[in-house]
């Protein structure tokens, strides 16, 4: 097909140059967020059906002249101009009438006008400047005229509202602050409703699209030549395999013509037919090109998994302790798992819908060339209602999608939870309690699968019905064609292979947008997990600790979980090189908290903690922790075997090393009494160990890491009376010359330490040594918190003995 004048030119490009500009302002978000006002969105919707109904003005004209004068018939550019700008204006208007997702009028409707105009413009010109012009013409360029005055006109209104809402705003501005204080309300409103759309801003898809390039660095292998290479490999494939696509129905056809001519013809058919068959042994995912190209990827979809898994890992363990204090290891588990999605979705884009995109505009291109602009139009149309209705109904699919995804969290989150918790569940009996709450989860998720499932059918039908009609369009067309002698059954049978060929990527587009929106879905948690930033982190110019004395100190440090009610409040309190500290005091006074901040598990809001003169918010968090160690209350384990985990604090800690530190802590002679001795697996969290076990275990971890300061959280609270004695004999030896701080609720644990703090409410109301302390309780009439505690527990051991007794 040729295109022979500007006119033509005009006619097969400006509604799809249009339509696409329109497409691209819609992805891309402006700079400035405005609102939109009634006024303004009337007039959108208003101009755009007046343009949408001067097209519809032209196909009745050229209906009407065609039904007068038999002898008249119109150029197909025309016809090709009128039916495509109907199409595109009817997509736009339909865009428009929708409120909630009306694009801007800076970005969209002016280009859009400005284009249309400019077309209108030089058509009408063009048949101005000829010596005679027909009643058609000049009725046409009636209607073309009216175009470009809507045009003015909606440019003059626009300018107008634009320029009233400047003014009304600088005429709204309170003079006087008595004024500015009636507003306070109304600002507030104003600034909730400005951050609603500056969040709707964010929800567009360029900017959805742009946060998950942060992803992209950690699948491109940007240090792996031969990897780089392999992918420049893969495009070419993609390349040669779109052409290959081409090549096929073509050949079809050619063979069918050869079948059907006169016996001189079919002398070469078979190689024809073998040619045929070559390519349709190349062509698809199946044929050989896409098999060599699937396992050529195979190295890249490795390192694409292998990065971004390590590096989601890596995230998860930088994030501070609050993070993990918020969230629940289910759902951190499921988003990571979930992770891989990514993966996916890049492979998708880049060598699914990449390829059907090509496929798409070869076959416009390709029905151009070959047929005409009907067969063109026809694929056009067909292509663009088939993703439109596929997008806008996946659109709607995807709150299910997501309400789905959520639901199965939840199912996962029940169960991980339930079985971790295997104890408490047989202890409290409550098997039957978790079989209905389970049992509740998949039907809370099985109703949200229905509508998704549901959904998915309504959009099969719909997209069965659209690629229907438009092949029963063109084979029509081609029919009648093949009647009149005007192409060969060959063309026709090349076309309807084509179209059937073309089934495939517009079918699979269905499912691959699907895939995709079921892939970002997915994926969404690994990107807000990513998106989480550590409250704690490294300064840019912190350096390493350097502990030679061990000497800690509070200054009035002052800190708060949830910025309403401080744990903290103004704690001070000095620990001398070497010395041991007991904190004592009920629960939620604030010990826990002191080791948190300490161990910069949270940063202080204010105040100093400094080790040595150092202030740690000034050091390497990895060189603060290497150099303080703990013995938690609650003592996790990995399930794995008990010389792992002891040798955890330190890696290359020998066997002999890991032995002196289990007889420290009293646990050797017992591990080598198990048959597996130290490869005796302990079980999920510790679980087949006793307390007192992986109490001492702990605390042989402590003794190897042999860190300069000690943190010790009730360490010896799961030990018997006996095992008790032998293991603070064992601390003693290891504490002694290393500054020491520990909780404790059994007083008679800290009777021998330099200085016992009295904690309440995040203060210190006591200080001294336990002679001290109980000596000033005994002076005063209101004893004292720490003379108060002795008492109690005194009793309560003479009671417990008193008890034991009877028994």
């Amino acid at each position: 097909m040729k295109i022979n004048t500007i006119t033509d030119t005009i006619h097969y490009t400006f509604p799809w140059l249009i339509f696409t500009l329109y497409i691209v302002a819609s992805i891309v978000p402006e700079k400035h967020n405005r609102q939109k006002s009634s006024i303004s969105s009337l007039l959108q919707t208003i101009s755009t059906f007046l343009i949408l109904l001067t097209f519809a003005g032209d196909s009745i004209l050229i209906l009407v002249y065609i039904l007068v004068k038999q002898d008249w018939w119109i150029a197909q550019s025309s016809v090709f101009y009128t039916l495509s700008s109907i199409f595109s204006w009817s997509i736009i208007f339909i865009n428009t009438i929708e409120i909630k997702r009306q694009i801007s009028i800076k970005l969209n409707t002016l280009i859009i006008y400005i284009f249309q105009t400019l077309a209108d413009t030089i058509l009408i010109f063009s048949i101005l400047s000829k010596p005679f012009i027909s009643k058609w013409e000049v009725s046409y360029s009636i209607i073309a005229l009216s175009r470009i005055l809507i045009s003015m006109f909606f440019f003059t209104l626009y300018f107008l509202i634009k320029q009233k809402k400047l003014l009304a705003s600088l005429e709204n501005e309170p003079l006087l602050e008595q004024d500015q204080i009636y507003k306070d309300d109304e600002l507030l409103d104003i600034k909730e409703k400005g951050i609603l759309n500056a969040k709707k801003l964010e929800n567009t898809w360029w900017n959805y699209i742009k946060k998950f390039y942060l992803f992209f660095p950690y699948l491109w292998p940007k240090d792996i030549l031969f990897l780089q290479i392999i992918i420049f490999i893969c495009f070419i494939l993609l390349i040669v395999s779109r052409y290959i696509n081409i090549l096929a129905p073509q050949q079809l056809g050619i063979v069918t013509d050869k079948l059907i001519s006169d016996a001189d013809k079919k002398k070469n058919i078979w190689i024809s037919i073998f040619l045929f068959m070559f390519y349709r042994f190349l062509q698809g995912n199946m044929g050989l090109l896409g098999s060599i190209r699937s396992s050529l990827w195979i190295p890249i979809n490795q390192h694409a998994y292998r990065t971004l898994s390590a590096k989601a890992f890596e995230h998860i363990h930088t994030l501070s302790l609050d993070f993990h204090l918020s969230k629940k290891t289910g759902e951190i588990i499921t988003a990571l798992d979930h992770g891989s999605s990514i993966n996916t979705f890049f492979e998708m884009v880049i060598f699914q819908v990449l390829p059907v995109i090509i496929d798409i505009f070869v076959a416009i291109i390709y029905f151009f060339i070959k047929f005409d602009a009907y067969f063109t139009l026809n694929v056009i149309i067909m292509t663009i209602s088939y993703i439109y209705v596929t997008i806008k109904i996946t659109e709607w699919r995807t709150g299910y999608r997501r309400d789905m995804v959520n639901k199965h969290r939840e199912e996962y989150s029940i169960k991980s939870d339930s079985i971790t918790n295997y104890e408490t569940v047989k202890y409290f009996n409550a098997e039957l309690f978790e079989f209905n709450r389970h049992e509740n989860a998949i039907k809370t998720y099985q109703k949200a699968e229905f509508k998704v499932l549901s959904s998915l059918n309504l959009l099969n039908v719909v997209q069965n019905i659209i690629y229907t009609a438009g092949l029963l369009s063109i084979t029509s067309l081609s029919a009648y064609k093949v009647i009149k002698n005007l192409t060969s059954v060959g063309d026709f049978v090349s076309l309807l292979t084509y179209m059937t060929q073309l089934q495939g990527p517009l079918n699979y587009f269905g499912s691959l947008y699907r895939s995709i929106q079921s892939s970002l879905v997915d994926a969404e948690r690994m990107l807000e997990l990513f998106s989480e930033e550590s409250a704690v982190s490294d300064n840019p110019d912190a350096i390493d600790i350097k502990i030679t004395q061990g000497e800690v100190m509070f200054d009035n440090v002052n800190f708060s979980y949830n910025k309403r009610k401080n744990a903290l409040n103004a704690l001070s309190f000095h620990a001398k090189p070497g010395a041991s500290i007991a904190l004592v005091g009920e629960s939620g006074s604030g010990k826990t908290t002191i080791f948190r901040c300490l161990f910069k598990f949270f940063n202080i809001d204010s105040g100093t903690i400094t080790i040595d003169g150092q202030n740690i918010h000034n050091v390497k968090l990895n060189s603060l922790r290497k150099n303080i160690g703990i013995v938690p209350q609650d003592t996790v384990l990995f399930n794995d075997t008990i010389m792992f985990n002891i040798r955890y604090a330190k890696p290359d800690a020998s066997d002999e090393e890991v032995f002196e530190a289990a007889r420290m802590a009293q646990i050797h002679d017992k591990i080598i009494t198990w048959p597996e001795k130290y490869n005796t697996k302990v079980g999920e969290r510790g679980l087949r160990l006793s307390g007192g076990e992986k109490q001492r275990i702990a605390i042989a971890r402590t003794i190897l890491k042999n860190p300069k300061i000690i943190l010790l959280d009730e360490a010896t609270s799961a030990l018997d009376t006996h095992t008790e004695r032998q293991v603070q004999l064992a601390l003693k030896k290891l504490t002694q010359g290393r500054t020491t701080i520990c909780i404790a609720h059994r007083l008679s644990t800290i009777t021998s330490c330099d200085l016992i703090l009295c904690m309440k409410d995040g203060h210190i109301v006591e200080s001294g040594t336990h002679n001290e302390l109980l000596a000033k309780g005994e002076e005063t009439e209101e004893k004292g918190l720490y003379y108060s505690m002795w008492q109690k527990q005194i009793h309560a051991n003479e009671n417990s003995n008193n008890n034991n007794e009877k028994l």
